[in-house]
Order: C-alpha cells, then structure tokens, then sequence
C-alpha cells in the first residue's frame, strides 16, 4: 500500500453547527450538541443538535398532519415529480459541499464521494420518473355486474433511518421514492454523519417540499430512533444498519404491526473458477475489499478460490494491494481513508488477531496504522482462512479480506451460502453456463458475473436470510411505498340478493 502524507490541515477548519429539521423549521437541540470528530484528522468538524424523544414524536406529529391534511399526498405525480427534479437538479449544483461533509465526518475519500453524490442526483432523477409511473389496475373480466378497481395509495408517515457510512447515497435509496409516492417522512442519520442529511433538508425546502413533509432529527437510536421504530402514527419504517440494530427495529415496529424495510449486514463471496480472467478479477478484488475502506454491506470481503490459482492469485492480489494508496481523505488520490471511530478500528485488529490465533495467516497488512491523525488500517489479507471461523462468518466492516478454496462447484456453493448473511455475491468463469448455474444457487439479493459492485438505480438491491427484508431501486421502489385498496363495484339492479324478497321486511 501506499501511504499518503496529509495536504490538508483541518485544525484550522471552523467546525459547523446544524440545526434539525422539523415542520419546516430549524431548530437547535435542548441539551449540548453532537460534536463530530473527523476519523482522519481528529478534530471537531461537526455540531449536531443532540435530539430527544419529545423532538422525534413532534416530528412525526407533523409528518402525520402533512399526510393527513396537507397538500403533498393530494398533489399530481407531475407536481411532486417536478419538486423532485428540482431538488436534484440542487444537490448537483451543492455536490461539493455535500462531498466535503461526507469525506470529513465519515472518512471516506472525497473522489470516491464525489461519485456517490452523482450517484444520488441520478437516483432523485429516476425516483422523479416513477412518480409519474405510478398507477393501480382494473378489472373489467368479473362479469356484466361488477367492476373491480385496484388503488395504490401511499403508505403515510415514514420513518426513514440511515447508517454512517453511505451518509448521502443511503438516504438517497430511500426518501425520494417515499416523496414519488405521496408519503410524508421523518429522518433520522446517523449521529456522526448527519450533516449532508441536515444540508438536504435546506435544499428541500428550496426546492418546494410543503412543511411537515420531510423532518429531520439527529440524535441517538435508543433516544430518537427508538421513538421512530415503535410510535403508532408512524406507518412504515425503512431502515439501513446492522442486523443486530435491524431485529430491534423490526421488534419495536411489531407493537404495532408496521410495514418494515431492512436493509442490513453482508459476508459477501466472491466465487472464482480456473477459467475466469483473473487480471479482470484480481482488480475487482482489490476494489470489492477495499473500497469504503471495507464498511460496505456489500464488500466482497470472502473470496472463495479453486485450490489450483489460490495461491497465484492471492500473491496477486498481494501484490496489487500494495499500490493501493491509504491516506487523508481530503487528496483526491486517497483510495482507501479513515475508519469511523477508535471503537470501529479495535474491533477490525481484533477479527484479526482472532483468525491469527485460529490458524489463518496475514498475506498482507494486518495492522492499524500511525499517520499521526485520526485512525486508519492497513488493506489486509488473510489466507488458510476456513469457514467455521469468525472472521469468515461475521461482518468485519473493515479493509479485510478473507480467502477460503474449493475443489468442486457444490462445495464452493456450500461455502457460498453457509453463513447466516445473503446480500451479494460475485462469480468468476469464461463459461457463461458456470456463472449462471452459481448464480441461480448462491441465495443473494444481487449475484454479480465477472464483475462485482456495479449498480444502476434501475436494479433492485437487498438482501435473503439476514441481510434484510424488502428491495431498494429498481422500477417497483415507489410501490414499496404504498398500499393497496380494492373498489369492488357492482353495475345495475342488483339481482342475486341472499335472503328472498317474501322475507325481507317492507
């Protein structure tokens, strides 16, 4: 790997205070804020109000009377579309300053944020398209005397919680095709990276979002989320974290019976055979452990090889791994920046040291390291990994990949699917009936062939067993959004009555 040196000193960046988001005003905390310490340069970037349960349930409070009453769910599809379009046609013309609020709060690599807010601006694009998609069904085959109309109404009150590390791209899965569909919000991002989330809010607002529409509130989970996942005016919960976090939500939403859309941990395979392009995937490789610095539900972090290239290609990769270039976030050269918190850090070293201890072996990296500012680790190789150990099974969300081999196609598919997790999953051959055989048994939401982490909004995302309930994207998204209601219309006199004329009274 290469390390970068720091080019940019934020010791002297003047840390910025927010404001939450509610009923369209901004309003400070009642107690001390969030300070956000950047995980790459150690100093306070961010204030954020520390919210309580009063601000979420005044929250939903006006996400529930905007539903109820106003404008938003009785707007045209061409009217909410054109808010929309307007609001991303804004954060295109703020993605700098989006980009720099998630480099600094969250670690990540500005060129690489750069991306995701691009990413976002044509995701509020195709979410603007589906508004206006929108449509129920009608039934005209049920005889000359009935006619049967299906309705697809929004859901209402949508409580929407994002993790920290995709800040803007997350949230951006999710808001506006609950806004394509009608449907009144409260947010929640994470406490430490809330920033672009509360910057959102303004250019909403700007763009023309009725008040009580979107809300947003910053604070903690077991304060604000908690309220969020559990209160009974709120209609749905659509939320993006850990599996352990995503069962308490799915527990607290069951008091009242809400819909719930999870979108949680990954252990992801990459299944290669001897005839793939291994120059293609020793890349795909790299970028699929590395990329986020590996705190990526989709991180292709289990690499699953035939035992007749493991060890060439995992000296490859190796190899490879060296030149990729660690460093301040902040210099568009960084591939790989900070991790999230001290915390975050302490728990990767320890999934290493663990598989150390348990047999495996370091390949390469294996270390945290000392730039002197804020907390970073080294992209890490661990080989003669097998599958009952921790590091194999579990979602380590660092820079860490794991390397396991097989010898036939069903024990790599064994492999492939013996964990609780089924987010993703990668597959590597020249023969077209080998990926797609692997394909069709790996048990995972997206199964890449000879490619990994491609996407398109276009493609629905999520995940089988553990990795959640419910899709993101793709053309059905708005609908996630909704109920629906049958009319069931009878035509003319009615003949069939149940009890006889000489029996009812006159």
């Amino acid at each position: 790997m290469t390390v970068l040196v720091s080019p940019t000193a934020l010791s002297d960046h003047r840390a910025r205070d927010f404001s939450m988001f509610i009923d369209g005003r901004w309003e400070a905390g009642a107690s001390d804020p969030i300070e956000r310490v950047a995980p790459s340069h150690g100093v306070v970037v961010s204030r954020f109000p520390t919210g309580s349960r009063k601000d979420a349930e005044r929250a939903i409070s006006a996400a529930r009377k905007a539903f109820d009453f106003g404008p938003w769910p009785r707007m045209t599809a061409s009217e909410r579309s054109a808010i929309l379009l307007k609001a991303a046609d804004l954060i295109a013309a703020r993605a700098e300053e989006l980009a720099f609020l998630d480099a600094i709060e969250a670690g990540k690599p500005i060129t690489q944020v750069r991306g995701e807010i691009a990413g976002s601006v044509d995701i509020w694009r195709y979410a603007a398209a589906l508004a206006r998609d929108l449509h129920g069904e009608s039934y005209n085959t049920l005889g000359d005397g009935t006619l049967g109309v299906v309705l697809r109404e929004a859901i209402g009150v949508v409580s929407i919680i994002t993790p920290w590390n995709f800040p803007f791209l997350i949230v951006g899965q999710k808001l506006p095709f609950a806004l394509a569909a009608g449907c009144t919000t409260v947010v929640k991002p994470s406490e430490l990276t809330s920033g672009s989330t509360l910057v959102l809010g303004e250019i909403l607002q700007e763009a023309g979002i009725p008040d009580g529409v979107v809300n947003i509130v910053t604070g903690t989970g077991p304060e604000v989320g908690a309220v969020m996942t559990s209160h009974p005016e709120v209609d749905m919960v659509s939320f993006t974290g850990s599996t352990g976090v995503g069962k308490l939500t799915m527990s607290n939403a069951a008091q009242t019976l809400k819909k719930v859309s999870l979108e949680l941990g990954g252990k992801n395979p990459q299944i290669v055979f001897p005839d793939a392009d291994l120059d293609a995937f020793i890349d795909a490789a790299v970028f699929g452990a590395y990329f986020n610095a590996g705190e990526c539900c989709n991180a292709g972090s289990r690499l699953i090889l035939h035992k007749s290239i493991a060890a060439d290609v995992v000296a490859r990769i190796a190899e490879l791994s060296k030149s990729v270039k660690v460093g301040d976030p902040l210099d568009p050269q960084t591939q790989v920046g900070a991790i999230i918190t001290p915390q975050h850090l302490e728990k990767i070293s320890g999934y290493v040291a663990g598989a150390r201890s348990s047999g495996a072996r370091i390949a390469h990296g294996g270390e945290a390291l000392d730039l002197g500012m804020g907390q970073f680790m080294s992209p890490t190789i661990l080989e003669a990994v097998t599958p009952d150990m921790a590091v194999a099974r579990e979602e380590v969300f660092g820079p860490v990949l794991s390397v396991l081999t097989f010898e036939t196609t069903a024990e790599a598919i064994g492999i492939a699917n013996s964990i609780d997790y089924g987010l993703s999953a990668g597959v590597w051959s020249r023969d077209f009936d080998t990926c797609l055989s692997v394909g069709r048994a790996v048990r995972a939401g997206t199964v890449w062939m000879n490619t990994f982490m491609d996407g398109a909004p276009e493609l629905p995302f999520g995940g089988y067993k553990q990795s959640g309930l419910g899709r993101e994207l793709g053309r059905h998204a708005v609908e996630d959004y909704t109920e629906t209601k049958t009319l069931n219309m009878h035509i003319g006199k009615r003949t069939n009555w149940w009890m006889p004329q000489t029996e009812r009274p006159a």
